[in-house]
């Protein structure tokens, strides 16, 4: 136990002097101003970063901020961003030169990217010209109306459910099949 000598001639009860506290506050935020800037001076440059994905309020989330090394971060982005562009590398600035409020200015352009930018299961491939449409799924394409459906699967199959199903030609209607079952 330390013992602490206030000696007799001290009057314990003066009061303290008085600081202009506005003018100590300013000092204060002025001086965090200063640390700030004092930051490397990419946090006033624009940096790179990856896409890492989406919070729960849709908004993006960086990941290998080179200020902030291994941390996930919120951020605000003024492009749109799509799920499909899940680990490109985007352009970011700092709001204020604070490196916790990156905001997303672009998404570059790779020519041959290093990683697939949307995982094999959510990847739709759609071609259109004057002639012909194609649509290409991995596992399966439905196209779907009320009570509709018509089903294409990898495995060959081609289902189709409905209430009422008409099939109509003015030329030849052919059924081939190895086994055709009616009823």
């Amino acid at each position: 136990m330390k013992i602490v000598d206030m000696g007799t001639n001290e009057n314990l009860f003066k009061p303290l002097p008085e600081h202009d506290t506005a003018n100590e506050l300013q000092r204060l935020i002025s001086g965090s101003r200063v640390l700030r800037s004092s930051s490397p001076a990419t946090a006033s440059a624009a940096t790179t970063a990856r896409l890492h994905g989406f919070d729960l309020e849709d908004a993006p989330v960086l990941a290998d901020l080179s200020m902030l090394p291994g941390q996930l971060v919120s951020a605000r982005t003024i492009v749109p961003l799509q799920r499909a562009m899940i680990g490109a590398t985007v352009l970011v600035l700092y709001e204020n030169g604070d490196e916790r409020r990156p905001i997303i200015i672009g998404v570059l352009q790779e020519q041959a990217p290093s990683r697939p930018l949307a995982s094999p299961a959510t990847t739709v491939e759609a071609r259109v010209d004057d002639e012909r449409l194609t649509l290409t799924a991995e596992r399966e394409i439905v196209l779907r109306c009320g009570d509709s459906s018509i089903t294409l699967t990898r495995a060959g199959k081609v289902i189709i459910k409905g209430k009422y199903i008409l099939s109509r030609s003015a030329g030849y209607n052919k059924i081939k099949g190895a086994v055709i079952d009616i009823n």
